[in-house]
């Protein structure tokens, strides 16, 4: 489930995203126009900083953008970034695997292995998302749209 703060990280970064190219905001700004704690965006941002999400810059003029153009940020690693692995369950992490105390054979686990491919549909979807289409609504991909869902 996508926490607190992956919510109040991507609301965010979409309101820069809607920035024109240049411009910075101000995380008084970003967290009124979008309703987030100020202290809690504070730590937010600066996570996202570091990981290369965004740029600060002090004094006049400055505030925060993003690093590169929204076309080149991927969801699915923002929510990495401020969330940390997709996978639903730790033992169908590949990237913080831990086998369940309860489990005696992860290889034929069938809650691992289901929980496997739901990582892998979700990291599908993320990792090929950009804050652009993010930002415009988001895509579905051509296996999952509305038509295919009801029929």
């Amino acid at each position: 489930m996508l926490t607190k703060k992956g919510k109040y990280g991507l609301k965010a970064l979409v309101d820069l995203a809607r920035l024109p190219p240049g411009q910075t905001a101000f995380i008084t700004e970003i967290a009124q126009r979008n309703n987030i704690p100020k202290k809690f965006l504070d730590t937010i941002l600066l996570e996202l900083r570091n990981a290369g999400v965004l740029r600060s810059k002090k004094g006049p003029g400055g505030g925060y953008s993003l690093s590169r153009p929204a076309s080149e940020i991927r969801i699915g690693h923002v929510i990495r970034t401020l969330d940390g692995p997709l996978a639903p369950i730790r033992c169908a992490s590949r990237t913080a695997y831990e086998m369940c105390d309860d489990c005696t054979d992860p290889e034929t686990c069938r809650v691992r292995i289901s929980m496997t491919s739901v990582r892998d549909a979700m990291s599908s979807i993320l990792d090929s998302m950009t804050l652009a289409e993010f930002a415009a609504g988001g895509i579905l991909p051509p296996e999952t749209s509305v038509e295919k869902r009801v029929g």
